[in-house]
Formats: structure tokens, sequence, C-alpha cells
């Protein structure tokens, strides 16, 4: 039997994906231009797994806030409220600039307070770097929504990101597609490792294309495609398999990256090579 640990985060993901899919209906179509729609309904899924997950889970995730931190059962449960309430915001598409805002700030006090201290004490650790760069991206993705300045940053940020993740699929390409964690491809999937250069290789493109500002909505949007098929057709059935907290995880993890990637596409200008620059 399924534990309440992954129910009710499960249960959640799905009512908030059901919510976010229905207020974006009508922008959406299976043309790769109108899939875009879906990024703030895969970041809504995504926050409310973790949001549910640390209110259901609290004492065992209290164990990350920083031991320097009074208080960690009210900040685990604080950030769990905080997450739902973005959450709700986006599949809602309400106070969206408000929300994303302040999920982009909560998610760069994150990196600053829990991952930067990790990579600084073990800066030759690839998985701290690895989660650093994934909050921050998905910080970037919050103020892809914001728009102005903080676009830019958040856009660059991804970039980063995206390359960073490029690179260790092309030397790695073993690891699960998504976001590179400890996970590895399972055995039973065929042409394993094509999988994992191709990743690559479309994380490559999207972020350098980020980052220099050109062709970056198309680029993000077949990254994000391929993102989305990852959950459908490896993590969703790794957990219908095994219905763990960690598999769970994994599912969530990709779903808000997919989601990001998406936000990226979908705030994006797709400036042409040779058009004049911008940011």
């Amino acid at each position: 039997m399924t534990s309440g640990v992954v129910l009710w985060p499960s249960l959640a993901g799905i009512v908030f994906l059901v919510i976010g899919v229905t207020t974006a209906r009508k922008r959406l179509s299976f043309s790769p231009g109108k899939l875009i729609a879906v990024g703030p309904a895969f970041v809504a899924s995504a926050l409310a797994v973790f949001g549910a997950e640390h209110l259901v889970a609290a004492r065992s995730i209290m164990q990350i806030v920083p031991s320097w931190m009074p208080g960690h059962l009210f900040w685990t449960y604080f950030v769990g409220i905080a997450l739902l309430a973005a959450a709700a915001s986006l599949a809602l598409m309400r106070h969206v600039r408000l929300a994303t805002t302040l999920l982009g700030v909560m998610f760069f006090l994150f990196v600053l307070l829990i991952h930067l201290p990790k990579v600084v004490g073990n800066p030759e650790q690839r998985l701290t770097w690895t989660v650093l760069l994934r909050d921050l991206a998905f910080a970037g993705g919050a103020w892809a929504l914001t728009g102005g300045r903080a676009a830019v940053i958040g856009r660059i940020w991804i970039a980063v990101a995206a390359i960073f993740f490029g690179v260790e699929y092309l030397l790695h390409p073993d690891i699960a597609p998504g976001v590179p964690l400890p996970k590895l491809t399972p055995a039973w999937v065929p042409l394993r490792l094509l999988w994992g250069y191709l990743m690559g290789a479309l994380l490559l493109l999207a972020g350098v294309a980020g980052l220099v500002n050109r062709r970056a909505r198309l680029a993000a949007t077949w990254l994000a495609i391929a993102l989305t098929l990852s959950v459908l057709l490896l993590y969703l059935p790794l957990m219908a398999l095994r219905p763990t907290v960690e598999a769970l995880n994994y599912v969530a993890d990709t779903l808000l990256f997919a989601g990001t990637i998406w936000l990226l596409a979908e705030t994006s200008q797709d400036v042409r090579f040779g058009d004049p620059p911008g940011l």
C-alpha cells in the first residue's frame, strides 16, 4: 500500500496539474508553439508535490534547514505553505507577478543558505554543483514570468545551468535524462546511452542559445519537449512500478525543470542569428 508521504503529495500534484491545464486549455494544442502554455501548469503541479511533502514529512525535511537557523520545524511548514500558495497562483494564473517574484527569491535563498555552503565545503563534489544550479534554474524560471530585468537574470541563470547539465550528460550519458542526478537510466531502456547524449546536446544548445539570446525560444521548446517525454516515458513508469518518495521526487523534480524550460520558451523572443543584439 502506498504510504501517505507518497499518496498526498501525488494527489496534490495531480489536482494542481488538472487545474493548471484547465486554466490554460484555450491556449493549448499539440503544436510545439502552443504546448508552451503547459509551463505554469507543470510548475504548479511540481510545487504542489513538494509543498505537500513539506507538510506530511516535515520531521524528515526539517533536517535540511541550516543548523544555525532557529525553528527548523517552523521553516519547513512555512516553505511548504509558500510552495502551495505559489502553485495555486500559477495554476489559476492569478497574482502571478507577485508569486513568481517571491518564488524566485525563495529558490535563490535555498541556493545561498543551503547549497552554496556545501559547494564551498566540497567544491569537487559534482552533485552539490548540480543541485545548486538546479535550484538556480528554478529561480530563473520563476523570474522569467516576472518580467523586466528579473526575466533577463532568470534567462541567464537557466542558460548557465543548462550548459553545465549538458556537459554532464555528454560526460556521463548513462545518467537518467532530466536533471543529472545520481539515478542511472535503467538497463531495460533501449539505446540508453543515446538518450543521455541527446539530452546533453539539447541542454547545450538551449543553454548557449539562452545565454546569447539567439534562437532561445526554439531551442528551449525542443528541450522542454524532451524533458516532458522523460517524465512521461521514464519517471512516471518507474514510479508506477515502485511508488516511493524517491521516485515521486524524481517525477516532480524533472517536471519542475520541464516547466521551467517551458516558461523560458514562453517568455523568450526568438531572435535570429544576424538580427541586432539585445537582452
